[in-house]
């Protein structure tokens, strides 16, 4: 019988934003910085030879340019966050994962320590 699993590898990476869409003089439409925590998770069976479902470096090689990308930025900026809500990072990071980690299965972006999105793909 195959064991199913799901990993988790997770992520830091620290940034400002604003959010566009929020009312005229809510906080949140100010420029103001999060400290973000990601956890990216893959899910699959576990080959019975093999014994893992898949290398923890790997995940984190597939995690590096996105981490770099993100990391003492202002989102904003970035093409695709125009609107950088925790709903659009964690999508923006889900596509870019999704090719190099063909398990993927969730996307879990902390926002505050009390405040998360969690993105299962479309």
């Amino acid at each position: 019988m195959p064991m199913k699993v799901r990993l988790s590898k997770s992520f830091r990476f620290e940034a400002a934003h604003f959010l566009p869409t929020f009312p005229e003089g809510h906080k949140c439409r100010r420029m103001h910085g999060h400290s973000y925590h990601v956890d990216v998770i893959v899910a699959g069976d576990v080959p019975e030879e093999k014994g893992f479902l898949i290398d923890y470096g790997d995940m984190k090689k597939a995690i590096a340019p996105i981490e770099e990308q993100l990391d003492h930025y202002v989102l904003n900026d970035i093409e695709g966050l125009e609107n950088p809500t925790a709903e659009n990072i964690a999508r923006w990071i889900w596509q870019r994962l999704a090719p190099a980690l063909p398990m993927l299965d969730e996307v879990i972006v902390h926002e505050t320590c009390t405040s998360a999105c969690y993105y299962r793909g479309e």
